[in-house]
């Protein structure tokens, strides 16, 4: 293998590596799985170094010598079925050592593939509103309340990121929102309890995965993108927990 070659098929593991990290992998996974690709293509050495936001990866072999390329992520979508499939195709590279073209041909496949479709989207958004509302102890009111503003919440969520793409201001903006909405509900007597009817609402925008991989990571020995993914989280919560507020105070 000589080193276009080379550096070619790393770009392969790096792009699987980066659509992990994106979908949800923890970092040990993603470099885990750039390691396996590289070896399978015949490096003889392969560092990698990953955080929430770059992977780094340096390869080594007698015919090409060192090549290094470095990619930068932004943003999270985690998609757990876009994980699995990817999970596969990494597989599928080191046992039956998959061309480049191959390899961009399944990922462009996988990306091709079946999406929850923004109708069911809103159904779940007002699904899970609803259901912690009455389960925190809210009424059917509260619970009606609940489900239709978070179909509003998930209007305005799909609108925003179109427009920006900081999670804590959409996180502050969302939250506010829905605080906003909440108080109103209860003033214009759908609601009962504006704070349970928040409640459910607060459940669609609190980063629970996120935090769960942060000590995931801290757990696993990764500890530096541990303590990132555990400080956007607590940011995260802090600013939509501030939302709320705010929201309760004009009221």
């Amino acid at each position: 293998m000589n080193r276009t070659e080379a550096e070619e098929r790393l770009y392969c593991a790096m792009t699987i590596g980066e659509e992990l990290l994106v979908s949800g992998a923890e970092v040990n996974r993603v470099e885990d799985t750039i390691r396996r690709i590289c070896t399978a293509y015949g490096a003889e050495r392969v560092d990698v170094f990953t955080i929430t936001s770059s992977i780094v990866t340096t390869i080594y072999g007698a015919d090409f010598g060192a090549c290094t390329q470095t990619r930068r992520v932004s943003g999270m979508a985690y998609d757990l079925n876009r994980l699995d499939a990817l999970n596969r195709l990494s597989r599928r590279i080191c046992a039956e050592n998959l061309s480049p073209e191959e390899v961009r041909a399944e990922i462009v496949h996988i990306d091709a593939g079946p999406r929850y479709s923004f109708g069911m989207q809103l159904f779940i958004y007002a699904l899970i509103s609803g259901s912690f509302s009455i389960f925190f102890g809210g009424s059917l009111r509260d619970m009606v309340a609940s489900a239709l503003i978070g179909i509003l919440l998930k209007l305005f969520e799909s609108a925003l990121r179109r427009k920006a793409h900081n999670a804590l201001v959409t996180g502050l903006l969302c939250s506010s929102v829905g605080g906003l909405l909440a108080q109103l509900s209860v003033r214009l007597g759908l609601g009962v309890h504006a704070d349970l009817i928040g409640i459910g609402n607060i459940m669609l925008l609190i980063p629970g995965i996120a935090f769960t991989n942060s000590l995931r990571d801290l757990f696993s020995g990764d500890t530096i993108t541990g303590l990132i993914r555990f400080l956007e989280s607590m940011l995260l919560a802090i600013v939509i927990a501030l939302g709320f507020t705010l929201a309760g105070l004009l009221f």
